[in-house]
Parts: C-alpha cells; structure tokens; sequence
C-alpha cells in the first residue's frame, strides 16, 4: 500500500508539473487569449461502507446508522486545450440513527470532501468531452452522538453549561484518491459580445466514473484533536458516479 500511494502521489504531481509547464509555455494562464471553464452541480453516489462502526455503536446500545452513498458536491471545471481541471467542495447527506428507546441516544453520520483532478480530453468534438482522469481526494468523517434526554432535562442556562451527557462530536480525516474518466456533452448558448471579448456560454451534462482508493486510515478524534484507539477498521474504498450539469464559459478576445 505504502508503493502504491508514493506512486499515485508521483503520477498526480508529474501531471500537474507537465500541464504547468505547458501552459507556461503559453504565457500562463492569465495571457492567454482564450479561458474556459464552468460552475458544476455534481450528485455522487459512493458506497459509505459503515459495517465496522455499524458494530461498535451496537456494542454501546446505539441502534445503526443508515447507509451513508449519497452526495452534493460544487465543483469548478478549467479548460486548457486539451487539458481539463476540476475542483470540488460538497458533503454527504446526513445518516441518523435510531433514537435508544431506553436512553433516547441516537447516532448521525456525515462525510465532507475537497477533491481536485486533472483530466487530458481524447474527443476532437467541440460538443463532447471524454477523458481519463486522476485526483487527490481529501475527506473528513463527522461522527454526532446525541443524548438529548439528558441535554433537554434542563432550560437554564447555567446548569445545561454542566450538565453531564454522553453528546460528542468526533471526526475522521482521510486522504485519498481517485482514478476515473468523465464525459461531457456540451450544449452552446447563444454567444455574447463585450468590447474585445467574445464569451460563448454552454450547459455542460455529463457524467463521472471512477474509483476512490483511500490511502490512510486516519484514528477517530475528539476536541482539541485528541486522538481515540479501537475505532472503526475498515477503509472505504469504492466506486462512485457522479452525474453533472453546469453554466460553462469560453472567454475568447
């Protein structure tokens, strides 16, 4: 494992530094003659794969989590020639538990992500975009115990301040990455004339399949990133598909 993320860690830099020095080549990016890109909505579906901490909750009288497959995610694509980027901030939908009815504890569960790829587009198509690529993908798991019999059994302020409760928020960080391809079909506007500039906007639709390899498997923390042992064991690695719509751009002067 440890050969295998120093590889993909090497694959992911040498594609980053070979599109770099071409687009250094050409100016940089801000003299370019021609910028392209898009805001995106993406909706991914990814196994969470809770078994493991499913388990250790049951072994504390907390009823299981639904599984946790569904995100959102905002994403910004950029177009260089053939070279496609994209970054993208979202999270999963929560998971809630079961309340205990003995106890009225209950479990909810979120993921967060920061993901950025780098694409090399094969199609000649002015409409169609189909390319391979490959990313680095940064997460972080929100785990939320909630106590509310005894975090409602008082409304003074003072004494809630104190009040002893089994409520904790605990969090997971992992890094990974992603090997995939995508394809866009993109549907041009009406184009828009400013001054020099000529800015032809699109829809982009398209789709993303690939494969998350989680490279860590970070500990549980609590506050103050204090680290907790014996957590969940199992890694969630997985295939995702995105589907992807968009308000694209190319700036031409």
């Amino acid at each position: 494992m440890k050969k295998l993320t120093l590889t993909l860690c090497a694959l992911a830099m040498l594609t980053a530094a070979h599109a770099q020095t071409d687009t250094a080549k050409h100016h940089g990016w801000f003299g370019r003659r021609d910028i392209a890109g898009a805001a995106q909505i993406q909706v991914t579906y990814r196994p969470g794969k809770l078994g493991d901490l499913n388990a250790i909750l049951n072994k504390n009288a907390i009823p299981s989590l639904p599984e946790n497959n569904m995100w959102l995610n905002l994403s910004m694509s950029h177009v260089h020639k053939n070279w496609l980027f994209e970054d993208g901030l979202g999270g999963s939908f929560t998971s809630t538990g079961d309340r205990n009815p003995s106890n009225g504890i209950r479990a909810k569960y979120n993921q967060f992500q920061f993901y950025t790829r780098a694409g090399y587009n094969f199609s000649n198509s002015e409409n169609v975009r189909l390319y391979p690529f490959i990313g680095l993908n940064l997460s972080e798991a929100m785990l939320r115990i909630q106590d509310d019999n005894r975090t409602q059994s008082t409304a003074d302020f003072s004494n809630e301040l104190t009040n002893v409760t089994a409520s904790k928020t605990l969090w997971n960080p992992n890094l990974g990455f992603e090997l995939g391809g995508g394809f866009d079909y993109v549907i041009k506007l009406k184009p828009k004339q400013m001054d020099c500039y000529t800015i032809q906007r699109n829809i982009p639709i398209g789709v993303r399949v690939g494969y998350y390899l989680q490279a860590t498997n970070s500990k549980w923390k609590i506050d103050d990133n204090y680290t907790l042992n014996n957590g969940p064991a199992g890694k969630q690695s997985a295939v995702f598909v995105s589907l992807n719509i968009g308000l694209g751009y190319a700036i031409k002067r």
